[in-house]
């Protein structure tokens, strides 16, 4: 019997937001991954344990979710003012393919983090004490992001007092910021690609949906809550366990792909699971949250809920907050009526953990809508780190 013997890859699981998944420096890659392609899908998807026909990921390094099902390759960055190259891999649970297509906003906060610990932000911009400001080029969005990350003694600080909903146990703030989060992806397009603040959606067997379609964070479609039956308090079982209702918002994810202009044929998205999103809103309404705490209305402005590779996220996607709150900034659209409509800086919304605030300020130029920041904070923390084994013949 022919037996190939294991490798060992310098590897680090990590924490970012609510989103858990394994980091690389791209250097440290067997030099067939360290380019994109076929190798280097191959090794992730036997990193994580994917495809499993099963859905659990027994055998890698995946917890069987789209909240930790990814990777992440880091090196430094030749671009100017820039201190890290960041690229995202979105790894399918039971099929044997890697999403590229977006940005993940949770693990981004990790990003940092890992960069200073692994040498790839230069020692003289890192601080005794205080916040290291580390610049990160996401190769994918073509954008910058900045991460503010506290540092105690040289050392990245992972521990402290701030709470995120969606994370059991409190750790350091890490206030991640996206600059010029519109027009996201590699097809470009502008932040509203139909052109329009809120567009009839015609979904084949649902209806004609109102939605709000914004390329800002990651390519998001909005729709009303109520318009599918919804009231934006639930929680994943209630989605989750539903067969018909997860077919429904798949099917309403590949209209709005194709209205977006992200896919030529309908029949394409089945291939593109990353992006876009697809979210529901409501108004403000109480509810209790997955571990129990109690949301009151009147400490939110809506309530959104997120689906995330098939199913609701059980918090919220990182990018899919930016969007939020750059849609809500932006008087009109589905997002921002939800939330009582008018002008706003800061938005606070309900997912199924809790609550989360996002900023971001819109003005309008020459007629479009620009947004210039979005803000927000989470934590990140390394859980292990080590070598990471794959058979010497799985890529």
């Amino acid at each position: 019997m022919l037996r190939v013997p294991q490798i060992k890859i310098p590897a680090t699981y990590m924490r970012g937001g609510t989103s858990k998944g394994v980091f690389f420096k791209l250097s440290d890659l067997p030099e067939a991954a360290q380019v994109p392609g076929e190798a280097r899908d191959k090794l992730l998807l036997r990193v994580i344990g994917s495809p499993d026909p099963y859905g659990a990921q027994i055998d890698g390094m995946g917890g069987a979710t789209s909240s930790t099902s990814k990777t992440v390759i880091l090196s430094k960055s030749n671009k100017a003012d820039h201190d890290v190259d960041y690229r995202f891999g979105q790894v399918s649970i039971d099929k044997a393919f890697v999403d590229w297509s977006g940005n993940c906003g949770n693990l981004t906060a990790a990003v940092g983090s890992f960069a200073i610990s692994n040498g790839l932000v230069d020692a003289a911009r890192v601080p005794q004490d205080g916040i290291c400001i580390v610049r990160i080029w996401q190769t994918q969005i073509n954008k910058t992001i900045i991460a503010h990350v506290p540092i105690t003694d040289g050392q990245v600080q992972e521990t402290g007092d701030f709470e995120l909903d969606g994370v059991t146990f409190p750790a350091a703030e890490v206030q991640i910021e996206f600059l010029d989060p519109a027009e996201e992806g590699d097809e470009g397009g502008s932040m509203f690609p139909t052109g329009n603040l809120v567009d009839d959606l015609e979904v084949p067997g649902i209806g004609t949906l109102k939605a709000t379609m914004i390329n800002a964070g990651i390519p998001t479609v909005f729709i009303k809550a109520e318009e599918i039956g919804y009231t934006g308090t639930e929680l994943r079982e209630a989605i989750n366990t539903s067969p018909e209702a997860l077919l429904k918002f798949e099917t309403i994810r590949a209209y709005g792909a194709l209205r977006m202009g992200l896919i030529k044929d309908v029949s394409e998205a089945a291939k593109r699971q990353h992006t876009p999103k697809v979210a529901f809103v409501a108004p403000p309404a109480s509810y209790l949250s997955s571990s129990g705490k109690q949301v009151n209305a009147e400490d939110i402005d809506l309530n959104v809920r997120a689906l995330s590779m098939g199913k609701l996220h059980h918090a919220m996607m990182g990018t899919a907050a930016v969007a939020i709150g750059t849609a809500a900034a932006i008087p009109g659209t589905l997002v921002n009526l939800a939330a009582g409509g008018g002008e706003r800086e800061a938005v606070r919304f309900g997912h199924p953990s809790g609550s989360l605030r996002v900023g971001a300020a819109a003005v309008k130029e020459n007629g479009q809508w620009v947004v210039k920041k979005a803000i927000m904070s989470r934590s990140a923390r390394v859980l292990m780190e080590g070598w990471v084994r794959v058979p010497g013949d799985s890529f």
